[in-house]
């Protein structure tokens, strides 16, 4: 059996991941803001929720296709979009998005890729979203939904729940910078860890590929991740702008960072075709509520037909069960797939990916299950008060 057979879970790849990378690289995937209550908080949610299981069914034969952003999907699952993922791996996004065709799932390149959106598309044939943002500068963000376009894009997922960069405070103390490089205070852990640091500092030059040619913040030399989100970002974005975006994509869309049933209303009010549940990971407001405990809300606020996606917090195939149950047309990982990256590449996130899929097809048949289709709130009860979810 190989290192890389005996992890049997997100948990295992986490610490394979913390084991490689140095500490500051491993703090930016493994960080929340403040306190961190949120980034606790989206994972533990999951265990308030119970699965009540049907018995004496044929699970001989599951489904588990679905649809999600207009695509195919094999099961309820998605790839989010991750920035900087070069930092972790040199394979980068297109290890990702390999792994992610393999198992027939759904793939989001960021905005702050390392990767051009152009030479991903070229790598991978399959579905695909590309996470958007709307700059200062509106050209630029025009531009971007001009190049999905013509690279074949599927969808777009636009963030809105980064005014400012939140307060990382692991990243400061580690005093991370674009691109990552020594400091006094990070010397020790990088010499630590010359199979990452080495082929990392003197390998090709760090880019945010997708957007150093009209804003290379970069070309001076390094900087703060904070410095360069906060002179990029556009704090007066409003859904005007969202109607604007619609109009110009015209193809599916989600509002990735809505929380609230009455923005996921006005998220499709305004043009939208979907709502990505999300709290940024816990990397932006500390104290935000878990993305779990808001499906049911966001679900009843918008009825049967958009996508409501819930972000954040998987880390087990029963977390998405719970999801599908509690009114989600499906889950996005990021955090799972990226230890899976740093730990070994593209097999590690085809690792995590096989395990999150025995995972939620085991407890679909132990729930006697034999159609995601057929989850409802009937299979899933809120654990502190025992009370059942009304149809």
């Amino acid at each position: 059996m190989t290192r890389l057979e005996r992890a049997n879970n997100v948990a295992d790849l986490r610490l394979m991941a913390r084991r490689r990378l140095p500490r500051p690289i491993f703090d930016y995937i493994d960080g929340g803001a403040d306190d961190e209550v949120t980034l606790r908080r989206n994972v533990d949610a999951f265990a308030d929720y119970e699965l009540i299981p049907d018995v004496l069914n044929d699970v001989s034969k599951i489904r588990t296709q679905t649809i999600v952003f207009g695509q195919p999907s094999r099961w309820p699952l998605m790839l989010s979009p991750t920035g900087l993922t070069r930092m972790f791996h040199g394979h980068a996004e297109r290890a990702v998005a390999r792994a992610a065709a393999r198992h027939g799932l759904l793939y989001s390149l960021s905005t702050m890729g390392t990767t051009r959106l152009e030479d991903l598309a070229q790598a991978f044939a399959g579905p695909k979203v590309f996470q958007i943002y709307i700059f200062k500068d509106r050209g630029l963000t025009a531009e971007f939904v001009a190049r999905c376009r013509d690279a074949g894009f599927h969808g777009l997922a636009l963030t809105v729940d980064t005014p400012v960069a939140g307060n990382r405070e692991r990243d400061r103390v580690s005093g991370l910078s674009l691109p990552p490089k020594l400091t006094l205070r990070s010397l020790l852990s990088f010499a630590r860890h010359p199979s990452w640091s080495i082929p990392a500092l003197t390998g090709s030059k760090f880019d945010l590929a997708n957007v150093s040619h009209k804003v290379d913040a970069l070309a001076s030399g390094p900087m703060s991740l904070f410095d360069y989100i906060g002179g990029q970002f556009d704090r007066s974005v409003g859904w005007r702008d969202v109607e604007w975006l619609a109009r110009e994509w015209n193809g599916p869309l989600a509002i990735k960072g809505v929380m609230t049933p009455e923005d996921a209303r006005r998220a499709i009010g305004s043009g939208a075709t979907g709502v990505m549940v999300s709290n940024h990971g816990g990397r932006q407001l500390d104290g935000a509520p878990a993305p779990i405990d808001q499906i049911a809300a966001v679900r009843n606020a918008v009825g049967d037909g958009p996508d409501v996606i819930c972000d954040g917090g998987i880390r087990r195939g029963s977390d998405v069960v719970k999801a599908l149950a509690l009114g989600a047309t499906a889950c996005s990982i990021g955090r799972p797939y990226l230890y899976g990256l740093a730990a070994a590449g593209e097999p590690g996130v085809d690792r995590l990916l096989t395990l999150l899929r025995e995972e939620f097809e085991r407890t679909l048949t132990l729930a006697g299950i034999n159609d995601i289709a057929d989850l409802s709130r009937r299979h899933v009860r809120s654990r502190p008060t025992g009370r059942v979810y009304a149809p």
